[in-house]
C-alpha cells in the first residue's frame, strides 16, 4: 500500500534529524541543500522519461551549450528591457527572423512579441482579431456586441478559452468523414457579418495534417465579394510554422497570403527550445490595434507591452536566438527533414504490422496516427497505450470530436532527438506488446482510461 501519510519519512543516510519531514506545509527547520536536493530528485525519478515521451511536441533536447546560455540567463527578467538591453534586443531580432521566415510585406516593421507559450501568442492573436473588428463596426455605425469566431473542432483548447474569457461566440466546424479538420467551404459556411476572424491551424494535434489555408482564404475572399465582410485569418502554427518553411517552402499559408493577418508559434516545440516559449507577429502595424499596446513607466524607462503576462525568464528567448544563430535556414531544413524522414519509415512499418491502419503518415507534421482495424476485436488502441509504458514509452490513444468519436488512435510524435535508432527500439517492443495482446479474448480498456488532453 502507498503510504498517504502527510509526512515524509526520510533515511537516516542523508540526515540525523530530522526523521520525518512534512509534504504539504512547511517544515518546522532547515533541511541541509544536499539533502534536500536529494529528497526531491528522488521523487521526479518516479516521473516518465521526457525522451520516451511520444505524446508531446515539446523539445525534450537541447544541445549542453544552449543549456548553459539558459542557466546563465535564467535569474535575468526579460521585462526588465532597461536592464537588460541586449536581451530585450535578441527577442526583437527573433520576431524579425519569424517575420522573414514567414514573408510578412516588411520583415523590420512587422510587430510581434515572446510568449509564455502558444496559448498565451493564440489569445493575443484573437484580442487584436476582435479589436480590429469592433473598431471597424463602430466605425460604421454598427453594433459590436455579438463577436464570434470561425475554427475547427481540432483547434487546441487554448481558443476554447479565448472565446470564453472574451465573451465571443466560438463557431466550431465538427469533422465528417474522412475530413480531420476544417475545410474552406465549411469554414466560409459559418461566418457572419460579426465574425472577427477565422483560425487555420497548421498542424493538427491530433493528426499533424495541415489545414488548407490557401483554400480558406480564397473562400473567404469569395465571400467578401457576395457579401462585403473582409474576414481575417489567424494562423495557428503551434507546431507547422516552424516545420511547413523548411518542408515545404512552396506551400503558401502565411503572410504570402493577404487575408492572414497574424501567425503564432510554439518556440518551444519545433522551434527547437525547452518549455515555455511562443512568438505571434502581425502582417504589420495595421494588424495590431495601437490601442492593445500599453506603455507603461517602468523602472525609469517607458516600455510598450502587449502580453498577458509581465515577468518572465529571459532562458528561452535567449535558447531560441541562439537555436537561430547555430543552426540558420539549413539546420533547420535538416533537422525538419529528418525528423519527417523518421516519422514516414516509422509510419511505414506500424502499417505494415497488420493490427494498424494509417490515419495519418507523417509527410506534414512529424507525426503518425494509427487506428486498429475493423477486424481487430481482442484488444484495443488503449490497451496498447498501456501495454507501452511497461516498457516506458508513452503513446496516448484517444477518440477523435464530434462527428467521429468512433475513431480511437494511437499517436506517436516525433521530436528533434527521437532518432532512427530509437524508432527501431520503439518497433521493437511494439512488436512484443502486439504479441502479448494477441492472447486477450477482449479488449480490456475503453476511452475511460484515456488521460490525454489536447493542447493542455
Amino acid at each position: 500500500m502507498i503510504d498517504r501519510s502527510p509526512e515524509l519519512s526520510v533515511n537516516p543516510v542523508f540526515t540525523r534529524e530530522p526523521l520525518r519531514i512534512p509534504r504539504d506545509q512547511l517544515p518546522d527547520d532547515e533541511l541541509d541543500p544536499p539533502v534536500a536536493y536529494q529528497i526531491v530528485h528522488d521523487e521526479l525519478l518516479l516521473d516518465g522519461n521526457p525522451r520516451l515521451n511520444l505524446a508531446s511536441f515539446v523539445t525534450t533536447w537541447m544541445e549542453p551549450e544552449a543549456g548553459r546560455l539558459m542557466a546563465e540567463s535564467v535569474d535575468k527578467n526579460l521585462i526588465d528591457r532597461d536592464e537588460y538591453p541586449r536581451t530585450a534586443d535578441l527577442e526583437r531580432r527573433c520576431v524579425r527572423m519569424l517575420a522573414g521566415l514567414w514573408h510578412a510585406p516588411d520583415y523590420r516593421a512587422a510587430p510581434g512579441v515572446s510568449t509564455a507559450g502558444s496559448s498565451e501568442a493564440c489569445m493575443l492573436g484573437g484580442l487584436a482579431l476582435k479589436r480590429r473588428w469592433q473598431q471597424a463596426r463602430r466605425a460604421a455605425g454598427q453594433p459590436a456586441d455579438r463577436p464570434n469566431i470561425v475554427m475547427g473542432i481540432n483547434t487546441q483548447i487554448c481558443w476554447e478559452k479565448f472565446a470564453d474569457y472574451w465573451d465571443v461566440e466560438p463557431r466550431t466546424v465538427p469533422m465528417e468523414g474522412d475530413r480531420f479538420h476544417l475545410g474552406a467551404a465549411e469554414a466560409a459556411a459559418r461566418c457572419d457579418e460579426n465574425t472577427i476572424g477565422v483560425v487555420a491551424v497548421l498542424g493538427s494535434t491530433f493528426d499533424g495534417s495541415y489545414e488548407p489555408v490557401a483554400e480558406i482564404c480564397a473562400a473567404l475572399d469569395e465571400l467578401q465579394r457576395r457579401t462585403g465582410w473582409n474576414i481575417p485569418v489567424h494562423i495557428d502554427g503551434a507546431s507547422g510554422a516552424m516545420v511547413a518553411p523548411f518542408c515545404d517552402p512552396e506551400l503558401e499559408w502565411d503572410f504570402r497570403l493577404d487575408r492572414v493577418a497574424s501567425i503564432n508559434v510554439s518556440g518551444h516545440k519545433y522551434g527547437l527550445v525547452y518549455p515555455g516559449l511562443g512568438w505571434v507577429v502581425w502582417r504589420d502595424e495595421a494588424a495590431l490595434p495601437d490601442d492593445l499596446v500599453f506603455r507603461v513607466n517602468y523602472l525609469g524607462g517607458e516600455l510598450p507591452t502587449f502580453t498577458l503576462t509581465f515577468s518572465r525568464p529571459a532562458a528561452q528567448v535567449v535558447a531560441q536566438y541562439y537555436n537561430f544563430l547555430r543552426l540558420g535556414f539549413s539546420g533547420y531544413r535538416r533537422v525538419q527533414r529528418y525528423g519527417r524522414e523518421v516519422a514516414m519509415l516509422l509510419g511505414e512499418r506500424m502499417n505494415g504490422l497488420g493490427p494498424f491502419r494509417l490515419i495519418t503518415n507523417g509527410s506534414q507534421l512529424p507525426v503518425v496516427a494509427v487506428a486498429l482495424r475493423e477486424d481487430v476485436l481482442n484488444y484495443s488502441v488503449f490497451d496498447v497505450s498501456i501495454a507501452l509504458r511497461t516498457a516506458g514509452w508513452i503513446v496516448p490513444a484517444y477518440t477523435f470530436p464530434e462527428h467521429r468519436k468512433d475513431l480511437a488512435v494511437l499517436r506517436v510524435v516525433v521530436r528533434s532527438g527521437f532518432t532512427h535508432d530509437l524508432a527501431d527500439l520503439f518497433m521493437a517492443d511494439l512488436r512484443d506488446v502486439l504479441h502479448r495482446l494477441e492472447r486477450q479474448t477482449a479488449p480490456a480498456r475503453g476511452p475511460e482510461v484515456a488521460s490525454f488532453a489536447h493542447g493542455i
